[in-house]
């Protein structure tokens, strides 16, 4: 079975609108055979998400800005070049204290349904 390589270049793809930030879908779980996520977002300063889990992992690279990461009991501060790493099942959130860019990746894959269902699409 041949299997093809998966190349999207910015502003190529989905994206939402959740939370007054822009998710936007670099890889999807079907594009990944399910085995990953990759998205994008772009989070205005105090714009995070509530306290929440995930059923897999969830693994942050900060390109832009910088947040406080609130994971189980831990907080975390984070900037450009920092990489943070949460496993299944832990509580975490997130706070932007200035306009954030984070790149994230999410295995297994199918997150995006989710944000394609409780966010807006955006327009490209």
């Amino acid at each position: 079975m041949a299997k093809n390589a998966h190349v999207r270049h910015s502003g190529d793809g989905k994206a939402f609108w959740m939370l007054n930030g822009l998710y936007e879908v670099k890889a999807s779980s079907d594009e990944t055979n399910g085995a990953m996520t990759v998205m994008e977002l772009t989070i205005p300063e105090g714009m995070g998400p509530p306290p929440h889990t995930h059923p897999g992992t969830e693994s942050v690279y900060v390109i832009e800005g910088t947040l406080r990461f609130h994971i189980g009991d831990q907080t975390v501060e984070g900037r450009p070049g920092s990489f943070i790493h949460i496993p299944e099942g832990t509580l975490e959130r997130f706070e932007p204290t200035s306009t954030v860019r984070l790149l994230i990746t999410y295995t297994p894959g199918g997150i995006e349904k989710f944000f394609a269902e409780a966010g807006e699409p955006a327009q490209r």
